[in-house]
């Protein structure tokens, strides 16, 4: 037996939270009967109906995508702007795991798996995300450091990061930096540079845990491997916090 509203997300209908929103405005049916008690457990026997909509429980895809610019890490955008499942072949609800900013390129997961979308992507969780980022400006050791120990980005101290100097060209008063984070703040990015007056001019994301673009070319796919994520599921039950 599962928690109904583990059950509605798993379906790819919505996300967990929205549908115990759902529940507790009356909005689902379990075998034609009204619920909204948050606790209710079913069975793969009960007929769930959310909004009218009838729940079957699909089979899980997960993808590797090497997004990029120009895509909305998302399934609709109210503006007509592409998004990302629009790269994907499936007929599957899936949606992205966490998000990439719209001039942001690489590795997003894609997935219809609420659970594993949740583990990925969780406070409680962290999962390491590396990032290559082109700045404005001579990155230094200063700038390596303050990075290293954490940054006050507005609303937020950031934790301590690993950073690596790629290349800087003094001329064109440009560096290419390495950063890895387990943290996934609003633009986190862009604003730890930021922090620093530094202003980044392109963003690629080369590794989310142990998955990279390796053999993807941008705007591209595959399926996860099995073995693959059961790693990454591994991977975010050893570094919970």
């Amino acid at each position: 037996m599962e928690r109904l509203q583990k059950v509605i997300a798993n379906s790819g209908y919505t996300s967990r939270r929205k549908a115990e929103e759902l529940i507790l405005a009356g909005k689902v049916k379990v075998n034609n009967e009204v619920v909204t008690e948050l606790g209710t457990k079913v069975t793969k026997k009960d007929t769930i109906e959310v909004e009218g909509h009838l729940i079957e429980k699909e089979e899980f895809e997960y993808y590797v995508l090497n997004k990029p610019s120009g895509f909305i890490s998302s399934v609709s955008d109210e503006k007509g702007r592409r998004v990302v499942t629009d790269l994907i072949e499936t007929k599957k609800r899936i949606y992205p795991v966490g998000r990439l900013d719209y001039d942001t390129t690489g590795v997003l997961l894609l997935t219809n798996d609420g659970d594993f979308a949740n583990q990925m992507v969780s406070p409680k969780f962290k999962m390491e995300k590396e990032y290559l980022a082109t700045v404005k400006g001579v990155f230094n050791s200063y700038h390596k450091r303050m990075l290293t120990d954490g940054v006050d980005i507005g609303d937020y101290v950031t934790k301590p990061a690993k950073v690596s100097i790629v290349s800087v060209d003094k001329k064109t008063q440009k560096s290419v930096v390495s950063l890895i984070i387990s943290e996934g703040k609003y633009h986190q990015v862009k604003r730890m540079f930021a922090s620093q007056g530094l202003e980044v001019v392109k963003l690629k994301r080369v590794r989310f845990g142990l998955i990279t673009d390796k053999g993807l070319k941008l705007g591209t796919y595959r399926r996860l491997k099995p073995h693959e994520q059961k790693q990454l599921l591994q991977l975010a039950k050893k570094g919970r916090l």
